[in-house]
């Protein structure tokens, strides 16, 4: 690591430690939503209510809503259809995930590049977990689909930080260094401070430890799965691994020698990434 990267890497993880860092908070608008759908009680009307303040996001779920990703018999035109094909849980997952689009943007050309790179393999990863959910596992798709829209929020604070800082933002190199290192721990700590549901919580860390060993199939080994797909055939260094020795494929029924598998699912993979993104 570079001098610079190892003094920003200390600074941020003490500053991590004093709960010093200041953490990305959700949009008003999902706050509100999951709250709502919190409440056992709530209906559809008041879910609906809440999503339609943002016309945007509600025309974003009534278009998702009639992609091939959920298939409807019948096309869906208002926000009331679409939260009762849906249910509350799966709209409030979806509309949380496509609002969070808005966290990442900046005021520096630099960063607001980074920012939205990173959303856009955060989308991509986001769409192949959400497909490898529904065909792999019995995992809830749209807890996978989440799953991946946040396995790189701990990049976020990091960004924010070199904003701040013109020679991090003057040595890409540097900026790369911090950010590998230390995204996946705050990844964790921010997913805790949004009170995100606990199978989720530790993705951020998790979809990172190639020799974790878990009795079951988790969202972890589905993000992990999502994410070397998405780097395949990139000169990523991740791309260069022996997918053979990874036992999360195993564990979603995967043979990583086979191509045909994901072949099948490409162009669901590919719907699920555009209504994302």
């Amino acid at each position: 690591m570079t001098d610079l990267a190892l003094r920003v890497q200390e600074e941020l993880i003490q500053a991590i430690d004093k709960d010093q860092l200041v953490l990305p908070t959700l949009p008003e608008v999902a706050l509100r939503i999951r709250e709502a759908a919190e409440n056992p009680n709530v209906s559809i009307s008041e879910l609906v209510k809440e999503i339609s303040a943002d016309a945007a996001l509600s025309a974003r779920l009534i278009k998702v809503v009639n992609s091939p990703l959920l298939r409807s018999r019948q096309e869906i035109t208002d926000l009331n259809m679409a939260v009762n094909r849906m249910g509350v849980v799966y709209t409030a997952n979806l509309a949380t995930g496509l609002a969070m689009a808005q966290l990442f943007q900046a005021t520096t050309d630099v960063i607001d590049h980074k920012m939205r790179e990173v959303w856009a393999r955060s989308t991509e990863v986001a769409g192949i977990s959400h497909v490898l959910c529904k065909h792999y596992t019995r995992l809830k798709s749209d807890q996978a689909m989440l799953a991946g829209l946040v396995h790189q929020i701990g990049v976020l604070p990091i960004l924010s930080h070199a904003e701040d800082n013109s020679q991090l933002l003057s040595d890409p190199i540097s900026l790369e260094q911090v950010i590998e290192r230390i995204h996946p721990i705050l990844g964790d700590r921010i997913l805790a401070a949004w009170d995100f549901p606990q199978p989720l919580r530790h993705v951020p860390s998790q979809h990172l430890e190639f020799n974790r060993n878990p009795s079951t199939v988790d969202y972890a080994d589905i993000v992990q799965v999502a994410m070397l797909q998405s780097l395949e055939g990139s000169d990523h260094p991740l791309a260069q691994r022996d997918w053979t020795d990874i036992s999360s494929f195993n564990r979603l029924g995967l043979n990583p020698a086979d191509d045909q598998d994901e072949e099948d699912l490409s162009a669901e993979m590919e719907a699920a990434m555009l209504l994302l993104g």
